[in-house]
């Protein structure tokens, strides 16, 4: 795409995470040049938690030459629900859904972004200090020690977004008031424990308890042919008197609620990664004001509960390369982005939140519920909303 002069379209990207490297691959397949501004120094590929694409987005991805159809994944069809057996220690199965996703290795997904973002000039530890629109025209990025203009600036820079403030200025996370752990853990932990390895290579297991909830699922591992246990799980944040780390509270949640199996993994002191951060969610009413656009989660904050992160992210460039490649002007192009992705992250936002009143907040006697009961009351929480990780239980 050109811009209004017929020169080569200049975008810039604010961020070079896993929304900034989709971004530049969307920019530079419709004909753009694209640089990335990205904050930190440190090896991005490092990071481990798990996360989950729904397995047609995926093979989209693929077949546009997004991402490389060699990037390891560890799909599933289904989703199983468990519980602790009221007042034992024992799992007792609730219900099985299908529910197929494609698990990933954040890292790894990275990896295969900036990979596939090839020639575009990809600065890492240049911190953008202010956006702002151009006297004549475009958006001006500074850094520290640089001054550049753009015909489009991308801010795919997380929360604390500084292209948000162009945008949507003041929009800011609510938090939801309670936290998730997020961990993982050698496939070594599962020694022992053959029903669960053998439940966890084919679905992802939600295991419900008064008060929250833990998601467990295999990811691919670092190492080419390994790997990892992946959970997230949901509860109310330390209380006061908790003295050790926030992280190591996780394992109080899992000893109190979870069956004897699943707390012991969880118990384990061998994880390769753990963190705690409190929920939290927004979306800006407006994602696109040319020459500014905001995608990933300087867009929108969902409750983890859609996993949809990394999928909004991904869609997001998706739709970006389509209004560039079809649009007569940049303006237009970023006017029908926001038409198609404001939208979007208002519902997704608004689904979160449904879910976590229901997984989180007011919570059902799990220990009740059989296949009918997840299936009627995954159809209330839905609300009539789509999301690839439910579907009907099985009798």
């Amino acid at each position: 795409m050109a811009d209004v002069a017929g020169a080569v379209l200049r975008i810039g990207v604010v961020g070079g995470s896993v929304a900034g490297c989709a971004m530049a691959i969307a920019g530079a397949r419709a004909g753009a040049q694209v640089t990335v501004y990205e904050r930190s120094d440190g090896a991005l590929e490092d990071r481990g938690f798990g996360i989950v694409v729904p397995p047609d987005l995926h093979r989209e991805l693929v077949a546009a030459g997004y991402l490389d159809a060699g990037m390891p994944t560890a799909p599933v069809s289904s989703r199983v629900w468990l519980t602790r057996q009221s007042g034992r220690f024992a799992a007792r199965e609730l219900a099985r859904q299908e529910a197929a996703v494609t698990a990933c290795h954040w890292g790894l997904l990275w990896r295969t972004l900036r990979a596939g973002a090839g020639a575009v000039r990809y600065h890492r530890g240049r911190p953008v200090t202010e956006v702002l629109r151009a006297p004549s025209g475009g958006a001006v990025i500074r850094t520290a020690d640089t001054e550049e203009v753009y015909d489009i600036v991308v801010g795919a820079d997380g929360p604390r977004s500084v292209t948000r403030e162009a945008v949507a200025p003041g929009v800011r996370p609510v938090p939801a008031g309670y936290a998730v752990w997020r961990g993982t853990l050698p496939l070594t932990a599962l020694d022992g424990h053959p029903h669960q390895l053998e439940l966890l290579s084919t679905a992802w297991v939600t295991l419900g308890y008064r008060g929250g909830h833990g998601v467990f699922y295999l990811i691919p591992g670092a190492e080419p042919g390994s790997r990892l246990l992946a959970y997230a799980i949901y509860g109310s944040p330390p209380p006061a008197s908790w003295t050790a780390a926030r992280e190591t509270y996780v394992r109080h949640i899992a000893e109190e609620h979870f069956p004897a199996d699943w707390a012991g993994l969880v118990g384990r002191g061998e994880h390769t990664s753990l963190a705690y951060h409190h929920v939290a969610d927004f979306h800006a009413p407006q994602v696109a004001d040319p020459p500014f656009l905001l995608a990933g989660d300087a867009a929108s904050i969902t409750r983890p509960h859609t996993a949809s992160g990394a999928t909004k992210a991904l869609q997001d460039a998706l739709c970006l390369e389509r209004v560039l490649r079809g649009a007569p002007s940049p303006a237009d192009a970023l006017r029908g982005y926001a038409a198609e992705r404001s939208p979007e992250g208002a519902r997704l936002v608004a689904l979160g939140r449904r879910l976590g009143r229901a997984m989180v907040e007011r919570t059902p006697d799990w220990t009740a519920m059989g296949a009918a009961e997840v299936a009627a009351w995954s159809r209330a929480a839905l609300d009539g909303a789509d999301s690839y990780l439910y579907g009907e239980a099985e009798g």
